[in-house]
């Protein structure tokens, strides 16, 4: 029997005592998937009604009120529609083990699903039962994206539970921060002690820097600039709006003077005279994200408040909304830029007018600075800070829900049907995550070019480190225990509120350099306190245990392969072979160096992330990252493993690391300018846009056969040092 039971048919009516009882139990599983217990009829407007699934794996809750709850386990999606169903007279209990193709509830498929019909036969649990206890997920659990906890409705005893958490992982995560600030101070006495040394023997310890002269030049310009401006200022000449900076090319600031140093976006837009304006921005489950449309404001009409506010949770498509001055001038293209683990968006911001966003913006491009979920300011449309469902989130989430809805306000805004995408290290995660063929491959075709800065894909070295080992050790439960289930150190964020800018630029990029091996050798020394300014923002815990604890990434150190994947995929492409020697006529793969029964096929692409609807790639991986290594995920796609991916540009960057690739001071000549031309010549409205400055000899790229074609591809790496 299917879940469509005839019910015209005598004695297959559910009865009124099954009718009951089934009544009862949706009751009992909707009030636990509830954002409030009802009592009384009290918030009717809360209760949950339905669970619809974004995906095949990310069922998100409907509350009567026709709001969002995050999302919550499978198992408990099914119960609550299937009761649904069955409570509408469409389905009987009988036929709930035997779903058919025509079901509402969708399969489930990936690794690691659970079975749905033994959850449903099991006993509902009660509704006020709030226990975190029993929501914890199992220890052994899927090994690539692990089922979140399930958080009830506020109770009693979950309330004391959660303080309980927050109070152990304050003193806990607190020390454990200590411990890392003073191991990044103590280490750093050397490096102080010796330039000390150097200044008190008359000699200058930065002339061994790379780009000294030019770190030189910009500290002069800048001085030059700030005295121009007080000199305007004080001889009351005109507004600043009435003069153009030398050498700017009509972009007239609107701010100026010395640096406050400040978290604030726009004001370091109109320093160069640019301007921004945010947008609010609603997921599908329910959370409100920052997006930053950065603009000439000689051209552009900013919207009001209201356009600018979020829409609801439905994808939006359609209309144009943008207000050009010139109603006859072409557009620009949009493309929208993603940050890395635990920064905004502000990092593209912080270089004036050599930062990534201001490049692309003067070149001619419509930049939009996307932000992930609770960034600065976290917020949803019913949950607020201490309840841990706001947090009950990871990489999976950010690439399912951020990334889609921040893409598709953009395509809203500009009235374009794709949009270029540039991402740096996590940005570029959740977009590897997103568009694999198992998550929502159908956001590639809303994508021109995924352009990726440091692809953060498989882990570097740095994984191995000491401190990380000690986050790999530890059980899921006594990371909890240690960091909670809310934001993952929050004190870091308060300790952003009331230090110096000056004090916590230092504190900061001592404390990352220590983590993460980074050093500021090629950035701009004198803009490093405005760089750390946008970092960190507020992330989940559990988000962080995806990345460093024991079951996900790093354990298996690849965010789409498992562990067992990865090591087969190592011994059938050999020492440095490459995957397959030639193709036969049935489209298979014949693994170099085996020779008779030894000789094994497989079919092309049997191992592949991704399907036809993928977008074309263009990678650009720092030669010295220790972080990440983006050098095995340009193995992947040269070795045939990727059969729909289209690499249309790589490069490897000598001696750059993680940051150097957004920061550096030759960034611009090393990346900038090839992801302006790469835009450009994967652009599908040519037509229809204004050619950015230095692409008008950049033909448009024509997409060859299905693979990864080094040979038509645009390859322009090298080796690294």
């Amino acid at each position: 029997m299917g879940l469509h039971a005839d019910y015209s048919q005598p004695g297959t009516q559910p009865s009124g005592t099954a009718t009951v009882r089934t009544a009862l139990e949706f009751a009992q599983q909707a009030e636990k998937l509830s954002l409030q217990t009802p009592h009384n009829d009290e918030h009717p407007d809360a209760v949950a009604i339905e669970a619809r699934f974004v995906t095949p794996q990310d069922p998100v809750i409907i509350t009567a009120g026709g709001n969002r709850l995050p999302t919550v386990p499978l198992e408990e999606a099914y119960k609550l529609n299937i009761l649904k169903e069955e409570l509408s007279g469409h389905v009987s209990k009988d036929a709930i083990g035997q779903p058919d193709g025509n079901a509402r509830i969708p399969p489930s498929t990936g690794a690691g699903s659970s079975h749905v019909p033994h959850a449903i036969r099991k006993a509902a649990h009660k509704a006020s039962d709030g226990s975190l206890r029993r929501s914890m997920p199992p220890t052994n659990t899927n090994p690539l994206f692990p089922p979140l906890p399930l958080y009830g409705p506020p109770s009693l005893l979950r309330d004391i539970q959660c303080w309980t958490f927050r109070a152990s992982s304050f003193f806990l995560s607190a020390g454990f921060l200590g411990v890392i600030v003073l191991g990044a101070v103590f280490t750093n006495i050397p490096k102080a002690c010796n330039r000390i040394l150097l200044r008190m023997t008359f000699r200058n310890p930065d002339v061994q820097r790379p780009f000294h002269e030019e770190e030189v030049r910009r500290q002069n310009t800048r001085k030059e600039q700030e005295k121009s401006w007080k000199r305007r200022r004080s001889q009351d000449r005109g507004t600043p709006d009435q003069e153009s900076v030398p050498g700017n090319e009509g972009f007239v600031p609107t701010e100026g003077g010395p640096d406050p140093v400040v978290c604030d976006v726009g004001y370091y837009a109109r320093r160069v005279g640019l301007d921004v304006e945010e947008f609010q921005v609603q997921t599908e489950d329910g959370f409100v994200i920052d997006l930053w449309h950065v603009y000439d404001p000689r051209e552009y009409t900013r919207l009001n408040d209201q356009e600018r506010s979020y829409r609801g949770p439905e994808l939006l498509t359609g209309d144009n909304r943008k207000q050009l001055k010139d109603p006859k001038q072409k557009r620009k293209f949009p493309v929208l830029l993603m940050h890395g683990l635990l920064q905004s968006s502000g990092a593209f911001c912080v270089n004036d007018d050599n930062s990534l966003a201001f490049y692309l913006c003067k070149s001619g491009y419509d930049v939009w600075l996307g932000n992930n979920r609770c960034g600065f300011k976290p917020k949803h449309v019913l949950l607020d800070y201490p309840d841990p469902r706001m947090w009950c989130w990871n990489i999976r989430q950010m690439g399912v829900f951020d990334l889609s809805a921040l893409v598709s306000r953009v395509l809203f805004e500009t009235g374009f049907e794709k949009v270029g995408l540039i991402c740096h290290s996590q940005g570029t995660t959740e977009t590897f995550v997103a568009l694999a063929k198992e998550q929502r491959p159908e956001l590639g075709e809303k994508l021109t070019v995924f352009c990726a800065l440091a692809p953060a894909a498989y882990a570097g070295p740095l994984i191995g480190k000491m401190y990380f080992k000690f986050m790999r050790i530890i059980s899921p439960g006594l990371f909890r225990v240690m960091f909670g289930i809310h934001a993952f150190i929050p004190l870091m964020m308060t300790m952003h509120s009331i230090l110096h800018p000056g004090i916590y630029g230092w504190l900061g990029y001592t404390v990352f350099s220590f983590l993460f091996d980074w050093t500021d050798t090629r950035w701009d020394r004198g803009l490093r306190a405005r760089m750390f300014q946008f970092a960190p923002v507020y992330v989940s815990a559990e988000s962080m245990r995806w990345w460093l604890g024991r079951e996900c990434f790093a354990r298996h150190k690849c965010i789409l392969s498992t562990k067992e994947e990865r090591h087969n995929e190592e011994k059938e492409d050999g020492a440095d072979g490459p995957l397959t020697g030639t193709d036969n006529q049935h489209g298979d793969h014949v693994v170099a160096g085996g020779t008779g029964e030894h000789q094994r096929r497989m079919p092309k692409g049997a191992t592949a992330w991704y399907n036809e609807k993928v977008c074309p790639f263009a990678l650009w991986v720092p030669g010295s990252d220790q972080l990440v290594d983006g050098q095995r995920l340009l193995q992947r796609f040269e070795r045939g493993r990727e059969p729909y991916v289209k690499v249309v540009h790589s490069k490897t960057i000598p001696g750059y690391e993680h940051l150097d690739v957004i920061w550096a001071m030759d960034a611009v000549d090393q990346i900038f300018q090839e992801v302006r031309e790469v835009l450009w010549k994967t652009c599908d409205a040519r037509d229809r846009c204004r050619t950015p400055k230095g692409c008008e000899n950049v033909a448009a790229w024509v997409p060859g056969e299905v693979g990864v074609d080094n040979g038509d591809a645009d390859q322009s790496s090298s080796d690294s040092t």
